[in-house]
């Protein structure tokens, strides 16, 4: 028998597909009972409104990108590993979102799009500057380059280019991105040890 929660999850995440790709305004909380294969009584249990719907949709795939990034950095692999598999899973979660369904999410829902922002600040930006600050004590990064500055650098650099607004209107992917950003800051601020893992840039991973 179908638990509540497995319910819960079958909706957030076939909400969160359709919202990312279609906007708010085009979909209907009748169309998702529908496609569920569930009443429209029971989509209306858990989610009396659209806009509660779409705000624990995007929460709950905030929350997963949060915690990916806490184990990463949490982890003991070596900085470079950490740092590519961090930029990795960002670009995984901002390529599923389309230009359509940022566009009109933005204009329905401006305040839902903001606690997205803020989360992204407070809960990921975070995870990056715990682990530069990590490789700093490490020695990771050499002397002279100064640790707060490298940290703006990454932070204006996650912020402008891999977010979904700035992804969806160019050619290259969330993943493209990433890799640059990772060699064009980090390449000329680590030792010589250090700029020898970072070979692993070179290797393509696939979003899952």
């Amino acid at each position: 028998m179908t638990t509540d929660l497995e319910i819960r999850e079958r909706v957030l995440e076939r909400a969160r597909d359709e919202f990312l790709s279609k906007g708010f305004s085009k979909v209907t909380l009748d169309e998702l009972a529908t496609d569920l294969g569930i009443s429209k009584k029971t989509l209306y249990k858990f989610y009396p409104s659209k806009e509660e719907l779409l705000r624990a949709s995007l929460h709950s795939m905030m929350r997963s990108a949060g915690w990916e990034l806490e184990r990463i950095a949490s982890s003991e692999a070596p900085f470079a590993e950490k740092l590519a598999d961090a930029m990795t899973t960002m670009g995984k979660y901002v390529s599923r979102f389309r230009r359509e369904g940022i566009a009109d999410i933005q204009r329905c829902a401006p305040t839902i799009w903001k606690e997205l922002d803020k989360f992204r600040e407070e809960h990921i930006v975070s995870r990056l500057v715990k682990m530069i600050v990590q490789a700093r004590n490490e020695d990771i990064f050499r002397p002279e380059i100064h640790e707060q500055i490298l940290i703006r650098m990454l932070v204006s650099s996650v912020q402008g280019v891999i977010n979904p607004q700035v992804v969806s209107q160019y050619s290259f992917s969330a993943e493209d991105a990433a890799r640059g950003i990772l060699k064009v800051l980090f390449q000329g601020a680590l030792t010589d040890k250090a700029r020898g893992d970072f070979h692993i840039f070179d290797q393509p991973k696939e979003y899952v």
